[in-house]
């Protein structure tokens, strides 16, 4: 199965995108996860349609990857074809006061393009390091700004195999939800809509935030970002902290000393460290405050 798979992968995608047996520690920002059965790297939609398809038939899972943020992928990997959509499908193009980005582009790339332009409404994305395809997916936000306040439409392949594109009032933007990710669609592109202003006044904005995140974030480590999302009516680092859990460790990973909302691979932890650091930390906040922290880094493969 396994060779037959492989030449049927090679014949949809260039066989140099195909790798077997893939370290995830080189495609996560937590720098954490066993091989990957698969990993391969399409350029264009089609592409895209005809893996997935592939898939379906064969009955193999696959997971659509950014670059890796946001994910903690077990330390026995992953059982299936990892489909990266990244540096092959990252182009952006601006008209007026609309950027057009596939999805594979960085949310950084996308900002540096609207400061090019002189368009405001996106300082906010800068500094997260994402894909445009994941901050549709989760509806990624950052300092007061979320993706659904500068979407105007999104192009996604839906599970039968249909481009079809969704307006911002489709897509049913949520905190850290959207229809894109409940319904298992993937994200191909999308226009974003802002606003003229000034580029020094800009460029102010993108150093301030930038400033706030070296100052209190810990990106000296590798991380997954934020670990828990924002309980109602409660910031998750502060819970953790009050909970008396600053610089508390498992293994390898560590609950950051500089921001206790981040899990840190400190010194080589494993997924399993992390796993166990998180039940922890989760455990510990919830007998002190009665407040449930819930994940917001996904776990991908066995766990």
């Amino acid at each position: 199965m396994q060779a037959k798979f492989y030449n049927q992968l090679t014949e949809l995608i260039d066989e140099k995108f195909v790798l077997p047996d893939e370290p995830m520690n080189r495609h996560t920002t937590f720098r954490i996860g066993g091989p990957a059965d698969y990993f391969v790297r399409p350029d264009n939609a089609e592409q895209i349609r005809n893996i997935v398809s592939l898939c379906n038939k064969e009955g193999v899972p696959f997971y659509i990857l950014g670059n890796g943020s946001n994910l903690l992928v077990s330390d026995k990997g992953y059982r299936g074809v990892i489909i990266q959509i990244y540096k092959q499908m990252n182009d952006i193009e601006t008209s007026g006061t609309e950027i057009r980005a596939k999805a594979g582009a960085l949310l950084s790339q996308i900002a540096s393009e609207a400061l090019k332009h002189g368009l405001k409404g996106f300082e906010f994305a800068a500094g997260i390091p994402g894909t445009l395809g994941g901050a549709i997916v989760m509806n990624a936000g950052a300092y007061g700004g979320e993706m659904k306040d500068v979407l105007k439409e999104v192009t996604v392949l839906t599970k039968e195999g249909h481009v079809k594109t969704f307006s911002n009032e489709e897509l049913e933007l949520g905190y850290r939800t959207s229809i894109v990710g409940r319904e298992g669609y993937i994200a191909l592109e999308a226009v974003i809509r802002l606003q003229e202003g000034s580029t020094e006044e800009i460029r102010v904005r993108m150093d301030e935030l930038k400033e706030k995140r070296t100052s209190k974030q810990p990106l000296e480590y590798p991380s997954a970002g934020s670990t828990f999302k924002r309980p109602e009516g409660y910031f998750a680092g502060k819970l953790i902290e009050d909970a008396g859990l600053r610089g508390f460790q498992t293994g390898g990973a560590q609950v950051s000393e500089k921001h206790c909302g981040f899990v840190i691979n400190k010194d080589h932890a494993t997924a399993a460290d992390v796993v166990k650091l998180m039940k922890e930390v989760s455990d510990r906040v919830e007998a002190k405050f009665g407040v449930p922290l819930e994940p917001e880094v996904k776990k991908l493969g066995e766990f």
